[in-house]
């Protein structure tokens, strides 16, 4: 059996555990800064429902005019720790990955680590590496 591409980024952030996983669990917090870089900034919108089997979506528009929206499933939400959810295109729904963020006290900070796995392919992987460290690179401005 293939193994899955995977990614993993660390991100250090100026904000307490509790800051950060509000940002990532609030969805007026989360639509100032989710996306990729080139993310429309007012096109971002969020339904989040942060529970065990809860649902989210979110979508956004980016300056090429094309529309992305993505959403899953959370499965483990572990207050100020922890975030495990999937994540499936709704352009691609047969493509489910898994998505677990977690924060941790960082001396007067937060170390936030983000693992995304189970990628339909290394083109998937690459892609959303990229869209992932802009979105890190707002989220790390957002609490500038």
């Amino acid at each position: 059996m293939l193994t899955k591409p995977s990614l993993t980024l660390k991100r250090r952030l100026k904000a307490s555990p509790g800051q950060v996983f509000s940002a990532w669990t609030d969805p007026e917090k989360l639509v100032r800064w989710f996306g990729p870089t080139q993310t429309i900034v007012d096109s971002v919108r969020a339904e989040l429902d942060v529970r065990v089997g809860g649902r989210y979506e979110v979508s956004f528009e980016t300056d090429d005019g094309e529309f992305h929206q993505v959403g899953g499933v959370y499965r483990e939400v572990v207050p100020n720790t922890r975030l495990v959810f999937t994540w499936a295109w709704h352009s691609t729904p047969e493509r489910e990955s898994l998505v677990t963020v977690t924060v941790a006290k960082d001396g007067d900070g937060t170390m936030l680590t983000l693992h995304h796995e189970q990628f339909f392919d290394q083109k998937a992987r690459e892609g959303h590496e990229r869209g992932w460290t802009g979105t890190l690179d707002k989220l790390e401005r957002f609490f500038s």
